[in-house]
């Protein structure tokens, strides 16, 4: 089935959608006028990957999830991402409210914890002050401007001044069995000398049926700020998933990336920064594992602005059957950002023949007094550090096993939720056996 030129929805259907949620007049206005761009801009263009036959169109919108009175009544495979009595969590069912939890403390020191629907009502102002203005621009291509109209679900996070939040954050999306689309949005804001970590959890369970996840993530972190941002995605074989996660970081603040990217189906993923103030900082650190015939295209980028900046990247994939996947790591320093430093790595762990793997280093420097570098490898299970493992009495799985997560480790470790952590050191396991 090819991309489809004509858009699945049309402005009525758009209006009527908008009107039923009570939202703002400007938001209405704002998903109209997506849709209309959407008709003319053109899909995204990964690098070595065709997307052409991906399904980004065919899937039924308005769907919804049932709540649960408590985590007790959650399946076993979400409730394995929580911690017991979690304080602080949202959980979404299609895109609807499942649960959610949110400290007094929290809400006293004027922390706004919420879901998208609810922002747009109660905090609609602050939501419009940063909605899609800043870190990812509604005509970016027609899948972000498709995102724009049909927006469906996410959270929105605001830390204010000099607030220092110590516990997590976390919500976990989950689509359920239908052919429906997650138009997800999470917008967080951390304003001057605030501190936040936020962790979120995607996963699906079509494993045949045909749908959609269209996500996109944006952070800001003013001066001084600090934002850690951990991801597990684990949406099943039959999503089609196209996710573009951005930041911007003044002056003096810090945006950390761990991604942990598990998906099962095709995917077409961005990660980018904009370091925009002197001495703002990005760490962004992925890992990923294909197995099947999924193909995936990953792209991580940090672009220095400001003067003093640090961006590190930091991509490690192990493919196995006949999976493929691109791995593009762009460090880009503009005119004027001196005394900067741009370093990427990117690596790709090959277990069957069968398996392909890219690394893209990339770095584009417009400004002289810099200092950049890059390391990339694609490669096999090393055999001498195999034969020196079974040497020692392990076993040949078990030798594989133990290099694949140490191979991944760098990422894995950086999550800070311990049940995440463990959940996805889990999934790891069971995509690589």
């Amino acid at each position: 089935m090819a991309v489809e030129t004509k858009l699945p929805y049309d402005k009525e259907y758009v209006n009527q959608f908008s009107e039923g949620r009570g939202e703002p007049d400007w938001m209405k206005d704002f998903r109209l006028e997506a849709l209309e761009q959407a008709e003319n801009l053109p899909m995204p263009k990964p690098e070595k990957t065709r997307i052409k036959n991906w399904n980004f169109t065919n899937f039924d919108h308005n769907v919804s999830g049932d709540k649960v009175n408590s985590i007790d009544e959650l399946p076993e495979d979400i409730k394995v991402f929580l911690d017991q009595d979690p304080e602080n969590v949202i959980i979404q069912r299609n895109g609807s409210v499942a649960f959610s939890s949110v400290a007094e403390s929290l809400k006293e020191k004027g922390v706004i914890f919420t879901d998208i629907r609810t922002a747009l009502i109660e905090h609609a102002d602050l939501v419009k002050k940063y909605y899609m203005k800043d870190a990812v621009k509604v005509d970016t291509n027609r899948l972000t401007a498709l995102h724009a109209a049909l927006l469906n679900g996410g959270v929105f996070i605001y830390v204010p001044k000099n607030v220092v939040i110590k516990e997590p954050l976390q919500t976990i999306f989950w689509q359920e069995d239908n052919e429906s689309g997650l138009f997800n949005h999470v917008l967080l804001v951390a304003d001057q000398g605030s501190e936040v970590t936020y962790v979120e959890n995607y996963l699906s369970q079509n494993h045949e049926k045909s749908a959609v996840a269209n996500i996109i993530s944006e952070v800001i972190a003013h001066d001084q700020s600090k934002v850690l941002y951990g991801s597990v995605d684990n949406f099943a074989q039959g999503t089609t998933t196209y996710v573009n996660r951005r930041g911007v970081a003044y002056r003096d603040a810090k945006i950390e990336w761990a991604l942990g990217q598990m998906n099962d189906g095709n995917t077409v993923s961005e990660n980018l920064t904009y370091l925009m103030g002197d001495n703002s900082y990005s760490e962004a650190k992925s890992v990923s594992v294909g197995r099947g015939k999924q193909k995936q295209d990953f792209v991580s980028n940090i672009t220095h602005y400001g003067k003093f900046t640090e961006g590190y990247i930091l991509q490690h994939g192990v493919m196995k059957d006949q999976a493929s996947s691109i791995f593009s790591g762009i460090g880009k320093i503009e005119y004027g950002g001196s005394k900067s430093n741009a370093e990427q790595e990117s690596r790709v762990l090959m277990l069957d023949h069968g398996a392909r793997g890219d690394a893209n280093p990339i770095l584009l420097i417009d400004e002289d007094d810099v200092e950049a570098g890059h390391a990339a490898s694609v490669g096999r299970v090393d055999p001498v550090q195999l034969y020196y493992l079974m040497s020692r009495g392990i076993s040949k799985k078990e030798a594989e096993r133990l290099i694949i997560h140490g191979f991944l480790a760098p990422v894995v470790n950086q999550l800070p939720i311990e049940s995440v952590k463990n959940q996805l050191t889990e999934v790891i396991e069971r995509k690589v056996y």
